[in-house]
């Protein structure tokens, strides 16, 4: 029996790349989904293709992560409908490429709320009835980004340190209510973020990690009870390596990486 037969998985940003793949993956393992991000139409066709191709419940919600309120709207319609979170997917994220004088503020605050506020609000809102019922599952999606500074995608980097770090010590804490919680860190994939954040015309997506790779990595992961989880071996050793060089000489050496495309 799979694992998640029957159980409802809710996941945020499913409109594109990763968010999609999970949702593919988890209506392919006999999940009920709850989709939710700001594209309402694509949502709805995800939707229809979805329950043509399985025997699965899917519930569109309509919510945009940027607003502080919607975590908590999002909320309370789930619990309106009488849907029980089983398996929370904080999916929902992007990022922004250069200097952090030169980007709008608004930008990166809007950031800032997206990777990381509505995420804090939406793994305490759900995480409270996961504890109560003693069962329970929460996936992030951070980044390799999140193991050290990146120089022109200063904002992004240190809003996916900030999601490892919540998510290891939930996953601490989750251990003791039968609760599981789960840092996937993938490096670069091929999906729609490239566009958003700017590094998609000199970024080739030959040599990248498939959106339905990194799933079946988290998934995976988050099955046997890990509390992170890199993508992709490559990935792996480059942040192994990292652990024994000077973290200024890795910031200085992630500045050359990355000027590149501040200057597009």
């Amino acid at each position: 029996m799979s694992e998640w037969k029957d159980q409802t998985a809710l996941i945020t940003g499913a409109s594109y790349g990763l968010g999609q793949a999970f949702a593919q993956a988890l209506a392919a393992d006999g999940a009920n989904l709850i989709l939710t991000a700001r594209s309402g139409d694509r949502l709805e066709t995800l939707a229809r293709t979805l329950r043509e191709r399985h025997p699965a419940s899917v519930t569109v919600i309509t919510a945009d992560l940027a607003r502080a309120s919607a975590p908590e709207e999002l909320f309370r319609e789930t619990e309106r409908l009488g849907l029980q979170v089983d398996l929370l997917v904080n999916n929902a994220g992007f990022g922004a490429i250069g200097e952090f004088h030169h980007l709008p503020l608004a930008r990166q605050l809007e950031m800032i709320q997206v990777n990381v506020t509505s995420l804090v609000a939406l793994s305490h809102l759900y995480l409270q009835p996961m504890i109560q019922r003693r069962a329970g599952a929460i996936l992030q999606v951070a980044s390799t980004a999140a193991f050290q500074a990146v120089p022109y995608f200063a904002i992004y980097a240190a809003t996916k340190a900030f999601v490892l770090s919540l998510s290891e010590a939930l996953w601490a804490e989750g251990r003791e209510h039968g609760v599981r919680v789960l840092a996937l860190c993938p490096g670069p994939t091929a999906t729609h973020f490239q566009a958003v954040a700017g590094t998609a015309e000199r970024r080739s997506t030959k040599n990248m990690q498939t959106p339905e790779e990194v799933v079946e990595v988290g998934l995976k992961a988050l099955a046997r009870g890990r509390s992170h989880v890199i993508s992709g071996f490559g990935n792996l050793v480059q942040t192994e390596i990292e652990r024994f060089v000077p973290r200024d000489v890795i910031t200085r050496v992630a500045a050359r990486l990355f000027r590149p495309f501040a200057a597009q």
